[in-house]
């Protein structure tokens, strides 16, 4: 028996979280400097926390696209994305230091609970209809 394939809106929810992960990861190197302006002062290392964390979404989107390792993959995506919420917080406190209006830092924080949700939910394993029709 084959496994259950993906939905049309569970896919394309997996796809913007492959995509959300697989560019932001990219950002981390590309943007080196401006991704370590956003880290709180009080996480030591900062490169090393936005090098590590760019692996780590690189990771996560590659390994959105094997269905074997797709719930693993949502779940370290999951916990890095709880893990880096409080860049969200630091940059609400100190809003004068980004070029990014207040109205959008405010905005990021009820994103990133939509980001979480559909982390989760376009990374569950779908479930097998039983009974009759299936």
């Amino acid at each position: 028996m084959s496994a259950p394939r993906l939905g049309g809106w569970r896919l394309a929810g997996l796809v913007f979280v492959f995509l959300w992960f697989f560019i932001g990861g990219i950002a981390h190197f590309a943007a080196l400097e401006t991704e370590m302006r956003i880290v709180p002062p009080y996480i030591p290392w900062p490169m090393a926390a936005v090098l590590v964390s760019g692996v780590f979404e690189l990771l996560g989107a590659a390994g959105l696209l094997w269905r074997r390792t797709r719930r693993a993959a949502g779940i370290g995506l999951f916990l890095l994305t709880l893990a880096v919420t409080p860049v969200h917080f630091y940059m609400l406190q100190v809003p004068e230091q980004f070029d990014v209006p207040y109205a959008l830092l405010a905005a990021r924080l009820p994103l990133q609970v939509a980001l979480l949700a559909l982390i989760a939910w376009s990374t569950a394993t779908p479930r097998r209809r039983r009974g009759l029709f299936r």
